[in-house]
């Protein structure tokens, strides 16, 4: 059951560690396939060697439904649950390690640049949330005041989060993230992050419809001020 969905998670998996976003057993993925029903990778398993038996499905109070024997889903998934709670137009979560994005992550400073065309379009400003130690409820709790405005986020010291109505839209905004993170670290080398004017912003933002671009991204915002 939810083959296509299965094998669409294990070619994401796999592209995340082929990238080096994820080392050894680390990141995650989710997709939602019902009410309250959710497809999760399992814990323990390095992303390069995910293949669909080693995807279960989950409840919302992250119950295993249907697996096979001794499969458990990574403890970090009570994230991606409390994105799916609080968001009803979310139905896939990618959680990573891209290097570039999580040396922000670890330098605590936010990715609100606004120096680059695309990802002003395609995801805002990029906050950084609260700490929370792994495999509690505080990293969901971390996470919930901003899952309001965001489809990305960085996590303190631990990596990136992004969401999406799909699983494809989930992965390329890790994609965006993490390009938008070597560009900003380039120019910041350079002399400094040069924004786009605030008026110019703007019209980028209105034109977020004309390219087909969903979720939730702030309008112009900073973090680091």
């Amino acid at each position: 059951m939810y083959e296509d969905i299965k094998n669409q998670m294990v070619e994401v998996c796999h592209k995340l560690w082929q990238k080096g976003w994820v080392a050894a057993n680390d990141g995650n993925v989710s997709v939602k396939v019902g009410e309250g029903l959710y497809l999760a990778t399992q814990t323990g398993v390095s992303k390069a060697e995910i293949t669909p038996d080693k995807i279960g499905l989950i409840d919302d109070n992250f119950n295993t439904i249907e697996a096979v024997e001794g499969w458990r889903p990574s403890s970090e998934v009570k994230m991606h649950l409390r994105c799916y709670q609080e968001r009803s137009d979310v139905n896939a979560v990618v959680h990573a390690h891209p290097p570039v994005s999580t040396g922000f992550a670890c330098a605590h400073v936010p990715m609100d640049d606004y120096c680059m065309i695309e990802t002003v379009i395609a995801v805002g400003s990029i906050p950084l949330t609260p700490y929370g130690t792994p495999s509690t409820y505080e990293v969901p709790d971390a996470i919930t005041p901003y899952l309001k405005d965001h489809d990305c986020m960085l996590l303190t010291n631990h990596g990136a989060l992004t969401m999406g109505a799909d699983l494809t839209t989930a992965y390329y905004r890790m994609e965006t993230m993490e390009l938008q993170a070597q560009i900003s670290l380039v120019a910041r080398l350079l002399g400094g992050v040069k924004d786009i004017s605030r008026e110019n912003i703007d019209r980028l933002i209105g034109m977020r419809p004309q390219y087909g671009v969903t979720g939730n991204h702030p309008g112009y915002k900073k973090y680091s001020e």
